[in-house]
């Protein structure tokens, strides 16, 4: 499921204004602070020669946006010879995004500015026990990190939260959120939004996740790449040429909710039942793993640090899971055939164990054998997802409002 858009912009995000002498100032602003943005400080000699525009007009253009708070000076450039030119970036405090991950567990939140740097994050725990509790604690978390980061919540152009489940515009709410009970009720997102006070976009975390790997950690460069996002519950995300698959209904990538197969007398279970972080726990207890503490409990986490540590009951509930997870694998490798699978989540964080077994299965279950690589972004992958996410909604959007005085 991907992020609601906003109202289509021309190429490349420039103005939604009338081809006329205005719309090419605006177009060649535009221009130059997405040069600035993406290839760093720069002359007007320099961004003359980029572009292919005159000095005239690239010195009315970099006027123009350093009026709009848009631009800035970066220092000068002395060369061996000729005049010392000034250098202009970008001003990446023009306007700020907020990221929002949403897990049964965890809620974790970071304020970016437009550079994409991160300038105030938190990660607390769900302690929500309905969904609207939930939703109140997303809004309390997301205005203490605005606060820690010295900035006011109209400070915030766009914020894009990541939610398991698949998000339905008509309804205004998501569907398959099973690991949040309650969670698939109409209105709660609408509520963030008020309590925000921003304009918010929805999306489904394995997808955001799997944007964020592309942009950052192991998916770069590749062609088409699969993000399996495993912990509480499965996920799926997958990139194509740098751009994220959505399906017809938003709904690609939910393989979790696929049965597996067995026997007529067992009841179904669906791949996410096999392979999230509650099935390695009850797996590890089958095999004769005792809990800890007072209460004996045992979490998945336990498990593979005690599978490092070499216990018997864990190392065979890991191997389970990569089995496991080896199916999944196969299935998504016969249906998209990616180069490239990226394990990530709670669970995915432990592919130092996971991926020579995984490795060993696929080998032999599946004809089709993409690379594995573990997620080089870790758990942060869907909050940076979310913050790169909405930083291309952002920027245009900032560049209009600052520009739409001086017309």
């Amino acid at each position: 499921m991907s992020p609601h858009q906003p109202t289509s912009r021309p190429a490349a995000g420039a103005p939604a204004v009338p081809w006329n002498r205005q719309r090419l100032r605006s177009n060649n602003e535009w221009l130059l602070l997405e040069l600035l943005r993406t290839g760093g400080g720069s002359s007007r000699a320099q961004l003359a020669r980029d572009t292919g525009l005159s000095k005239p007009t690239v010195s009315a253009a970099l006027a123009a946006l350093e009026q709009a708070g848009l631009v800035r000076e970066a220092g000068r450039l002395a060369p061996e010879r000729g005049r010392t030119a000034v250098l202009y970036e970008v001003d990446p405090t023009a306007g700020h995004v907020l990221g929002v991950d949403i897990g049964r567990a965890r809620l974790r939140v970071a304020v970016a500015d437009l550079a994409g740097t991160v300038v105030a994050r938190r990660d607390v725990a769900n302690r929500g026990r309905t969904a609207n509790a939930v939703a109140d604690a997303v809004v309390a978390a997301a205005h203490g990190t605005i606060a820690e980061a010295g900035l006011a919540a109209g400070d915030i152009v766009h914020a894009v939260i990541g939610t398991p489940g698949v998000w339905d515009e008509a309804r205004r709410g998501v569907r398959y959120a099973s690991s949040l009970p309650g969670w698939g009720r109409p209105g709660l997102f609408d509520r963030i939004g008020e309590g925000l006070g921003t304009a918010v976009s929805v999306a489904n975390d394995a997808n955001l996740a799997a944007l964020g790997e592309y942009t950052l950690g192991s998916g770069r460069g590749s062609r088409m790449f699969a993000y399996l996002l495993v912990g509480t519950g499965l996920g799926l995300g997958v990139v194509k040429d740098g751009e994220l698959l959505v399906g017809a209904h938003g709904a690609l990538g939910e393989i979790g909710m696929v049965p597996l197969p067995g026997r007529p007398e067992e009841p179904v279970a669906t791949i996410e039942q096999l392979t999230s972080a509650d099935a390695v726990v009850r797996t590890a207890r089958d095999f004769g793993l005792d809990g800890e503490g007072a209460a004996r409990q045992v979490t998945a986490k336990q498990v593979f640090e005690r599978a490092r540590a070499g216990e018997a009951a864990a190392v065979r509930a890991v191997e389970r899971e990569a089995e496991q997870l080896a199916y999944t694998v196969a299935v998504l490798s016969a249906v998209l055939d990616p180069d490239l699978v990226v394990l990530g989540g709670g669970i995915g964080s432990s592919a130092d164990l996971l991926l020579e077994p995984l490795e060993r299965a696929l080998h032999r279950i599946a004809p089709m054998r993409p690379t594995l690589a573990p997620s080089l972004l870790g758990e942060e992958a869907v909050l940076l997802g979310a913050v790169s996410t909405a930083l291309e909604t952002a920027r245009p959007e900032v560049f209009e409002r600052r520009t739409a005085g001086l017309r």
